[in-house]
C-alpha cells in the first residue's frame, strides 16, 4: 500500500500548483484589465459554486473509492 501514500502526495502537489498558477494568472490578468465592482463579485460567486461543486464530486468519488475496496462506510 506505498504507492497510495505516493498517489495522493502527487495529487495533492499537482492540485496544489495548478492552484497556484491560476491564481497568480487571475491576479496578473485582474490587473491588466480594470473590472468592475460587479463583475467581480460575480466572477466569485461563480469561483464559489464551482468550488462547491467539486468538493461534492470529491466527496462522491471518495465514498465510491471506499465502497469498491470494501471499506465498511456505516456510523456505529
Amino acid at each position: 500500500m506505498d504507492w497510495v501514500l505516493v498517489g495522493f502526495v502527487l495529487f495533492k502537489g499537482l492540485v496544489f500548483a495548478t492552484g497556484m498558477y491560476f491564481a497568480i494568472k487571475w491576479h496578473y490578468d485582474r490587473e491588466k484589465q480594470g473590472t468592475d465592482r460587479r463583475a467581480l463579485l460575480r466572477m466569485g460567486g461563480k469561483m464559489a459554486v464551482i468550488f462547491v461543486l467539486l468538493l461534492l464530486v470529491l466527496l462522491l468519488l471518495t465514498f465510491g473509492l471506499a465502497r469498491m475496496l470494501g471499506m465498511d462506510l456505516s456510523l456505529p
